[in-house]
């Protein structure tokens, strides 16, 4: 069914005008009486020995209501987390970790690592008394190992694809190509930096979070094992989020605060983090190091893959999140095409910074901007035209199993390829370079062929409430984090059940009323619990034909459904959807056997993950005077399968470029040779701004999957998937220098140049 609100339909966002009108829900707009506020004492130190904390001074300052250390987490009993994975060290030996003890204990091991809470009557009184607080530091080298029992500060290593049958592949090789990389570190920047408060109900023993998170159940099983609480006993509530990729999809330090100081205080305690305190207190994204090597047979077919990387996890592994970077997505390294051979061994390296993180798209963009440089560079090395490598070697026989793990269900990434090549003008190019050389300007085009592993298997809830006036409230276990999810659940609903979307109310974030929820990550809503809404929407349609077969004095079987309609084959009688709900309430009008009222409830784990892929092609100019690049064009041609919203999947795509760009052109985390965090703010962590950016072209290649109901494949990271590879090949075709790392900035263009 196609409906002005069904799938397919590019209809505008349902909770834009509550936004717009200043009308959010956001965690900093929620005071509770009387709450206590908090602020972090934080190392100014990559390392050192805490030989002491002082906190007289900031006790002594009305309205203080305290000063907390690590023993007083531990004296209180609160646990620590654990990564579950099972890796291991060269040598055999178990993989070497260490989770943040809730505060630094004994040692501070970077820049910003929390030492002390400071609890006072208001956000700027806790600030102040923070700067009173006396921590005897006693620093040492950050050049040594992180923790003395890991010298060489390698936590583990991971290998995944066939040592043997690469190395074969690679002798016998006619070419080979090998080239260096490096991955900058960055962060995340969404536009709300984190917060939390907390509340504990003494009559009923209960803790509540309110929060920015991006799963809400799993950060209350986290919390539950901190708090040693049994989970019914903790509701987490997540409202409108400012954005978050991935950044603030964990139980984090500051939530188990602000909760045990609730408790403790007898007080809601509210946590704020200030833009300045963002890049000391959020894990950090991408940092890796890679040598990659390609083996090529004298007609330019790929023989082998072979990757050597590093990963600079930081100083603390907590979990699994914060190794999940380096390995998650290494699948993404055979990319579109037909590679029979492959390995690929990762070091995880501890480093004295903050931990690493999932960030939009995690390990994918770093995967794909590793191997499309690399055939870029492969291309000028073999003098092969670099879209014909690409053509020559592409996989087009589905379902296809790569060398690296994966198996791609479907996809036509050849005709994706040349749709983005037609849109973007690529063969008239050569034209317009000579149109910039009048100018004096370097100008260069780059491609880039993306694939990424998204909505990989794992379950999702969603749950359909009728009420007995004929609408429906819809509850899920994802959560928005801008992503528009009221709107695309309601499409969802409305193309199935054939409601008005002001029928339909939607519900995330909350775990005491949503059964379930494994939450919003990895492109994953739309596809997994988009079908399990419609799967529910499957039981509800189901209940509803005996109910209409009632009222209609007909058979179950005589009963169809359509357009909200439930009606007897062959003839104008039938009901509609909302008077079948009123009749679910009548109880004592249904027969026996039909239980009372309509609501319903679904879950959906995919056999396997989707793969969207897509081509990106970026053109701009380089002043060779300044270094200063002009972005003149940006073209991405995607396959996501299904396409929910084709206006809120531009926005998606354009928004995932953007961040890629800004990586590749002028953001980056630096930490100087002491360990010194250099970018701790906008000052000098630069941000791409809409002068810095170019109007981007959208193109669609369509190829619905088999493995969901909708035909989805996940869109929400494609965009950043395959900007970084797309735009730094753009900055070497037009400088002509493949040893530009990113950031590409104007200054490092120009001395490159000047080289």
């Amino acid at each position: 069914m196609q409906t002005l609100f069904g799938i397919g339909q590019p209809v505008t966002r349902f909770e834009d005008p509550r936004l717009l009108r200043g009308d959010g829900r956001y965690i900093n707009d929620l005071v509770l009486p009387g709450m206590a506020h908090i602020a972090y004492v934080r190392s100014p130190h990559a390392r050192a020995r805490i030989a002491g904390v002082d906190a007289a001074a900031a006790l002594a300052l009305p309205g203080v209501l305290g000063v907390f250390t690590v023993e007083d987490l531990e004296r209180d009993g609160l646990g620590t987390t654990a990564p579950t994975l099972k890796r291991s060290r060269a040598d055999g030996q178990p993989m070497f970790w260490r989770a943040h003890p809730g505060l630094a204990k004994g040692f501070a091991r970077y820049v910003g690592d929390p030492v002390a809470i400071v609890a006072a009557e208001t956000q700027a009184l806790a600030k102040d008394a923070a700067e009173q607080v006396a921590v005897d530091y006693a620093p040492e080298p950050a050049s040594g190992p992180v923790w003395d029992e890991c010298p060489d500060n390698v936590s583990n290593v991971f290998e995944v694809g066939d040592r043997g049958a690469t190395d074969a592949a690679f002798a016998r090789a006619a070419r080979t190509v090998r080239r260096r990389y490096t991955v900058s570190r960055v962060h995340a920047q969404f536009l709300e930096p984190r917060g939390a408060l907390g509340e504990w109900s003494p009559g009923d023993e209960r803790y509540t979070l309110h929060c920015d998170v991006q799963y809400p159940h799993r950060v209350r099983e986290v919390l539950a094992g901190v708090l040693k609480a049994p989970e019914r006993n903790i509701r987490v509530l997540s409202k409108d989020v400012g954005g978050a990729f991935g950044a603030k999809g964990w139980a984090h330090l500051e939530h188990r605060h602000v909760l045990w100081l609730a408790r403790r205080l007898g007080r809601a305690v509210k946590w704020t983090c200030e833009r300045s305190e963002a890049l000391l207190a959020d894990e950090h994204a991408r940092d890796l190091e890679a040598e990659i090597e390609l083996a090529f047979d004298a007609s330019h077919r790929i023989l082998a893959l072979r990757a050597r990387n590093a990963s600079a996890v930081g100083a603390y592994i907590s979990s699994d999140r914060n190794l999940f970077p380096g390995f998650a997505n290494l699948g993404s390294l055979a990319g579109m095409y037909d590679i029979p051979a492959a390995h690929v061994r990762v070091e995880s390296v501890f480093s004295h910074s903050q931990s690493l993180a999932p960030y939009r798209g995690n390990g994918r963009p770093e995967a794909i901007y590793l191997l499309e440089r690399l055939l870029d560079d492969a291309a000028r090395e073999l003098g092969v035209d670099r879209v014909e490598l690409r053509r020559r070697n592409f996989v087009r026989t589905f379902p296809y199993k790569t060398a690296l793990t994966f198996t791609y269900d479907c996809g036509d990434f050849e005709r994706g390829m040349d749709e983005a090549l037609s849109i973007s003008k690529w063969s008239e190019f050569p034209a317009r370079r000579k149109s910039s050389e009048m100018k004096r300007k370097l100008r260069g085009i780059g491609l880039a062929n993306a694939i990424e592993r998204a909505a990989a298997p794992g379950m999702e809830y969603a749950e359909i409430r009728f009420e007995p006036g004929g609408g429906a409230t819809l509850l899920v276990g994802t959560k928005s984090q801008g992503q528009g999810h009221e709107t695309m659940y309601r499409q969802i609903a409305c193309e199935r059940l054939g409601l008005a979307p002001d029928a339909l109310r939607v519900i995330e974030g909350d775990t005491d009323v949503v059964a379930f929820g494994a939450g919003s990550f990895g492109s994953r809503s739309a596809v997994i619990g988009g079908t399990a809404l419609w799967l529910a929407a499957d039981k509800i349609i189901a209940k509803g034909k005996r109910i209409a077969a009632h009222l209609l004095e007909a058979a179950d079987s005589d009963v169809s459904f359509a357009d909200g309609r439930f009606a007897i084959a062959g003839t104008d009688r039938g009901v509609t959807l909302a008077e079948v709900a009123r009749a679910a309430y009548a109880f004592a009008t249904l027969p026996k056997g039909i239980e009372p009222g309509l609501f319903e409830h679904a879950t959906f784990s995919p056999a396997q993950e989707t793969f969207p892929n897509g081509t990106h092609i970026c053109e701009l100019e380089v002043d060779p005077e300044t270094g200063s690049i002009e972005l003149l064009g940006y073209v991405v041609v995607d396959d996501v399968g299904t396409e929910i919203n084709p206006l809120t999947l531009a926005g998606q795509i354009a928004g995932g470029v953007a961040q890629g760009l800004g990586q590749i052109l002028m953001e980056r985390i630096v930490y100087d040779d002491e360990g010194q965090l250099l970018t701790g703010s906008f000052m000098d962590y630069a941000m791409p701004r809409a002068g810095d950016l170019c109007s981007f072209t959208l193109g669609h290649n369509a190829v619905p999957t088999g493995l969901n109901p909708l035909g989805a494949k996940g869109a929400g990271e494609a965009g950043t998937v395959g900007a970084l590879a797309a735009a730094m090949n753009a900055i070497v075709d037009a400088i002509g220098d493949e040893s530009i790392q990113m950031p590409a900035t104007s200054e490092s263009i120009w001395r490159t140049l000047r080289a």
